[in-house]
Protein backbone atom coordinates (compact mmCIF):
# COMPACT_ATOMS: atom_id res chain seq x y z
CA UNK A 1 0.00 0.00 0.00
CA UNK A 2 1.32 3.77 -1.01
CA UNK A 3 1.70 6.19 1.75
CA UNK A 4 0.68 9.64 1.17
CA UNK A 5 2.84 12.47 1.68
CA UNK A 6 1.66 14.85 4.20
CA UNK A 7 2.41 18.27 2.60
CA UNK A 8 3.01 20.70 6.00
CA UNK A 9 2.44 24.91 5.02
CA UNK A 10 5.38 26.66 6.72
CA UNK A 11 4.29 30.59 5.57
CA UNK A 12 0.45 31.03 4.98
CA UNK A 13 -0.66 34.52 4.26
CA UNK A 14 -3.97 35.69 3.41
CA UNK A 15 -5.07 39.38 2.40
CA UNK A 16 -1.71 40.81 3.77
CA UNK A 17 -1.39 44.10 3.81
CA UNK A 18 0.91 46.59 5.38
CA UNK A 19 0.83 50.59 4.95
CA UNK A 20 3.53 53.03 6.75
CA UNK A 21 2.28 56.38 7.86
CA UNK A 22 5.21 58.76 6.73
CA UNK A 23 5.03 62.38 6.81
CA UNK A 24 3.87 63.08 2.87
CA UNK A 25 1.21 60.49 4.24
CA UNK A 26 0.42 56.72 3.90
CA UNK A 27 2.32 54.46 1.65
CA UNK A 28 0.88 51.28 1.06
CA UNK A 29 3.57 48.28 0.75
CA UNK A 30 2.13 45.42 0.54
CA UNK A 31 -1.64 44.76 -0.37
CA UNK A 32 -4.32 41.78 -0.47
CA UNK A 33 -1.07 39.29 -0.50
CA UNK A 34 -2.09 35.91 -0.50
CA UNK A 35 0.37 33.02 -0.73
CA UNK A 36 1.28 29.98 0.93
CA UNK A 37 4.92 28.34 1.25
CA UNK A 38 5.27 24.47 1.78
CA UNK A 39 8.61 22.54 3.74
CA UNK A 40 10.92 22.14 1.39
CA UNK A 41 9.69 24.50 -1.14
CA UNK A 42 12.35 27.23 -2.40
CA UNK A 43 10.63 30.54 -2.93
CA UNK A 44 11.89 33.74 -5.06
CA UNK A 45 10.35 36.67 -4.76
CA UNK A 46 10.83 39.10 -7.81
CA UNK A 47 9.81 42.26 -8.85
CA UNK A 48 11.45 46.09 -9.02
CA UNK A 49 12.38 47.61 -6.11
CA UNK A 50 10.02 49.40 -4.16
CA UNK A 51 7.61 46.43 -4.86
CA UNK A 52 7.62 44.79 -1.46
CA UNK A 53 9.94 41.71 -1.64
CA UNK A 54 12.16 42.57 1.33
CA UNK A 55 8.91 44.10 3.20
CA UNK A 56 7.10 40.58 2.69
CA UNK A 57 10.01 38.55 3.94
CA UNK A 58 10.75 41.24 6.69
CA UNK A 59 6.91 40.80 7.95
CA UNK A 60 7.59 36.79 8.10
CA UNK A 61 10.52 37.71 10.29
CA UNK A 62 8.48 39.90 12.58
CA UNK A 63 10.98 42.99 11.35
CA UNK A 64 7.58 44.70 10.15
CA UNK A 65 4.27 44.60 11.52
CA UNK A 66 0.96 44.22 8.88
CA UNK A 67 -1.39 46.34 9.24
CA UNK A 68 -4.28 44.58 7.63
CA UNK A 69 -4.85 40.58 6.97
CA UNK A 70 -2.99 37.54 8.56
CA UNK A 71 0.40 35.72 8.34
CA UNK A 72 1.12 32.36 9.96
CA UNK A 73 4.47 31.05 10.38
CA UNK A 74 4.93 27.00 11.13
CA UNK A 75 1.45 27.76 12.61
CA UNK A 76 2.20 30.39 14.89
CA UNK A 77 2.70 34.20 14.44
CA UNK A 78 5.52 35.51 12.92
CA UNK A 79 6.33 36.69 16.70
CA UNK A 80 5.91 33.79 17.92
CA UNK A 81 8.28 32.42 15.22
CA UNK A 82 10.86 34.68 15.62
CA UNK A 83 10.82 34.12 19.42
CA UNK A 84 10.88 30.43 19.13
CA UNK A 85 14.28 31.08 16.57
CA UNK A 86 11.95 29.27 13.72
CA UNK A 87 13.86 31.34 11.12
CA UNK A 88 17.81 31.85 10.16
CA UNK A 89 18.30 35.23 7.88
CA UNK A 90 20.82 36.28 5.48
CA UNK A 91 20.82 39.70 5.05
CA UNK A 92 22.17 42.10 1.95
CA UNK A 93 25.42 42.69 3.40
CA UNK A 94 27.36 40.00 5.33
CA UNK A 95 27.11 42.02 8.74
CA UNK A 96 30.02 40.39 9.87
CA UNK A 97 31.84 41.74 12.99
CA UNK A 98 35.29 42.77 11.83
CA UNK A 99 36.89 42.48 14.98
CA UNK A 100 35.36 38.78 15.51
CA UNK A 101 36.92 35.30 13.60
CA UNK A 102 34.41 34.02 11.27
CA UNK A 103 33.81 31.38 13.74
CA UNK A 104 32.91 33.55 16.59
CA UNK A 105 31.15 35.74 13.96
CA UNK A 106 29.38 32.16 13.03
CA UNK A 107 29.12 31.27 17.40
CA UNK A 108 27.37 34.88 17.92
CA UNK A 109 23.28 33.63 18.00
CA UNK A 110 24.78 30.06 19.79
CA UNK A 111 25.94 32.12 22.55
CA UNK A 112 22.83 34.57 22.56
CA UNK A 113 21.08 31.25 22.83
CA UNK A 114 22.89 29.54 25.44
CA UNK A 115 24.60 26.42 23.95
CA UNK A 116 27.76 24.80 25.81
CA UNK A 117 30.63 25.81 24.72
CA UNK A 118 30.91 21.73 23.12
CA UNK A 119 27.53 22.35 21.03
CA UNK A 120 28.33 25.30 19.70
CA UNK A 121 31.94 24.40 18.48
CA UNK A 122 29.75 21.25 16.86
CA UNK A 123 27.56 23.43 15.06
CA UNK A 124 30.02 26.31 13.76
CA UNK A 125 32.41 23.22 12.31
CA UNK A 126 29.03 21.48 10.98
CA UNK A 127 27.96 25.21 9.21
CA UNK A 128 31.21 25.97 8.04
CA UNK A 129 31.02 22.41 6.24
CA UNK A 130 27.92 23.15 4.48
CA UNK A 131 28.95 26.45 2.62
CA UNK A 132 32.77 25.13 1.80
CA UNK A 133 34.41 27.18 4.20
CA UNK A 134 36.01 24.26 6.42
CA UNK A 135 39.69 25.59 7.77
CA UNK A 136 38.61 29.51 7.38
CA UNK A 137 36.84 29.80 11.11
CA UNK A 138 40.42 31.65 12.35
CA UNK A 139 40.43 33.97 9.68
CA UNK A 140 38.62 37.58 10.15
CA UNK A 141 36.20 38.78 7.63
CA UNK A 142 38.49 41.29 6.21
CA UNK A 143 40.96 38.37 5.23
CA UNK A 144 38.06 36.79 3.03
CA UNK A 145 36.48 37.80 -0.36
CA UNK A 146 33.24 39.24 -0.87
CA UNK A 147 31.47 35.55 -1.67
CA UNK A 148 33.32 34.20 1.18
CA UNK A 149 31.86 36.52 3.42
CA UNK A 150 28.41 35.86 2.52
CA UNK A 151 28.84 32.11 2.95
CA UNK A 152 29.64 33.05 6.29
CA UNK A 153 26.97 34.61 6.91
CA UNK A 154 24.84 32.19 5.49
CA UNK A 155 26.69 29.47 7.98
CA UNK A 156 25.71 31.96 10.80
CA UNK A 157 22.12 31.53 9.80
CA UNK A 158 22.09 27.83 9.26
CA UNK A 159 23.95 27.37 12.65
CA UNK A 160 21.09 26.97 15.03
CA UNK A 161 19.75 24.92 12.74
CA UNK A 162 16.08 26.33 11.80
CA UNK A 163 14.02 24.87 9.15
CA UNK A 164 13.20 28.11 7.50
CA UNK A 165 15.97 30.30 5.92
CA UNK A 166 15.27 34.16 4.63
CA UNK A 167 17.56 35.72 2.29
CA UNK A 168 17.14 39.45 1.47
CA UNK A 169 19.23 39.45 -1.99
CA UNK A 170 22.51 37.89 -0.63
CA UNK A 171 24.35 37.93 -3.96
CA UNK A 172 22.74 41.02 -5.57
CA UNK A 173 26.26 43.29 -4.79
CA UNK A 174 28.88 40.01 -6.34
CA UNK A 175 30.21 39.49 -9.60
CA UNK A 176 28.34 37.53 -12.27
CA UNK A 177 31.08 34.50 -11.72
CA UNK A 178 31.06 34.52 -8.19
CA UNK A 179 27.26 34.98 -7.87
CA UNK A 180 27.12 31.72 -10.25
CA UNK A 181 29.23 29.41 -8.18
CA UNK A 182 27.34 30.74 -5.10
CA UNK A 183 23.70 29.93 -6.87
CA UNK A 184 25.26 26.18 -7.51
CA UNK A 185 26.68 25.86 -3.66
CA UNK A 186 22.96 27.31 -2.37
CA UNK A 187 21.16 24.70 -4.51
CA UNK A 188 23.78 22.22 -3.24
CA UNK A 189 22.97 23.29 0.35
CA UNK A 190 19.11 23.20 -0.11
CA UNK A 191 19.27 19.86 -1.42
CA UNK A 192 21.03 18.70 1.64
CA UNK A 193 19.40 20.26 3.92
CA UNK A 194 15.76 20.31 3.15
CA UNK A 195 15.39 23.08 4.51
CA UNK A 196 12.19 26.45 3.27
CA UNK A 197 13.96 28.97 1.80
CA UNK A 198 12.50 32.28 1.33
CA UNK A 199 14.52 34.62 -1.09
CA UNK A 200 14.79 37.64 -2.55
CA UNK A 201 16.24 38.76 -5.63
CA UNK A 202 15.99 41.54 -8.60
CA UNK A 203 17.72 38.45 -11.18
CA UNK A 204 15.24 36.76 -13.48
CA UNK A 205 18.26 34.01 -14.66
CA UNK A 206 18.52 33.75 -10.28
CA UNK A 207 15.02 33.26 -9.56
CA UNK A 208 14.83 30.83 -12.34
CA UNK A 209 17.48 28.90 -11.72
CA UNK A 210 17.17 28.67 -7.90
CA UNK A 211 13.43 28.07 -7.37
CA UNK A 212 11.00 25.65 -6.95
CA UNK A 213 8.01 28.98 -6.91
CA UNK A 214 8.93 32.18 -8.39
CA UNK A 215 6.29 35.05 -6.87
CA UNK A 216 6.36 38.28 -9.04
CA UNK A 217 5.20 41.02 -7.41
CA UNK A 218 4.03 44.64 -8.82
CA UNK A 219 5.11 48.10 -8.12
CA UNK A 220 3.58 49.74 -4.96
CA UNK A 221 1.28 48.88 -3.76
CA UNK A 222 3.31 45.62 -3.30
CA UNK A 223 0.45 42.59 -4.44
CA UNK A 224 1.35 39.35 -6.29
CA UNK A 225 0.90 39.47 -10.04
CA UNK A 226 2.03 35.93 -10.60
CA UNK A 227 3.39 32.26 -8.65
CA UNK A 228 5.12 29.75 -11.23
CA UNK A 229 5.69 26.51 -10.21
CA UNK A 230 8.87 25.42 -11.81
CA UNK A 231 8.74 21.88 -13.99
CA UNK A 232 12.82 21.90 -13.79
CA UNK A 233 14.53 19.12 -11.98
CA UNK A 234 16.10 19.44 -8.55
CA UNK A 235 19.18 18.71 -9.88
CA UNK A 236 20.31 21.94 -11.83
CA UNK A 237 23.88 22.41 -13.25
CA UNK A 238 24.43 26.27 -14.88
CA UNK A 239 24.13 24.98 -18.72
CA UNK A 240 20.29 24.24 -17.75
CA UNK A 241 19.76 28.26 -18.62
CA UNK A 242 20.30 27.49 -22.02
CA UNK A 243 16.94 25.15 -22.51
CA UNK A 244 13.48 25.83 -24.11
CA UNK A 245 12.16 24.99 -20.63
CA UNK A 246 14.15 27.62 -18.86
CA UNK A 247 13.61 30.00 -21.34
CA UNK A 248 9.89 29.34 -21.54
CA UNK A 249 9.85 30.16 -17.27
CA UNK A 250 12.45 32.97 -17.97
CA UNK A 251 9.85 34.68 -20.37
CA UNK A 252 7.01 34.41 -18.13
CA UNK A 253 8.81 36.05 -15.50
CA UNK A 254 9.19 38.97 -17.43
CA UNK A 255 5.66 39.48 -18.63
CA UNK A 256 4.45 39.35 -15.56
CA UNK A 257 6.62 41.89 -14.40
CA UNK A 258 5.57 43.86 -17.82
CA UNK A 259 2.12 43.15 -16.86
CA UNK A 260 3.09 44.53 -13.18
CA UNK A 261 4.06 47.64 -14.43
CA UNK A 262 0.97 48.20 -16.25
CA UNK A 263 -1.49 47.29 -13.60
Amino acid sequence: MKSETITRTVIEARNLDLTFQTNDGPVHALKDVNLDINQGDFVSFIGPSGCGKTTFLRCIAALETPTGGSLSVNGMTADEARRKRAYGYVFQAAGLYPWRTIAKNIKLPLEIMGYSREEQEKRVDDALALVDLKGFGQKFPWQLSGGMQQRASIARALAFDADLLLMDEPFGALDEIVRDHLNEQLLQLWASTGKTIGFVTHSIPEAVYLSTKIVVMSPRPGRITDVIESPLPKERPLDIRDTPEFIEIAHRVREGLRAGHGA
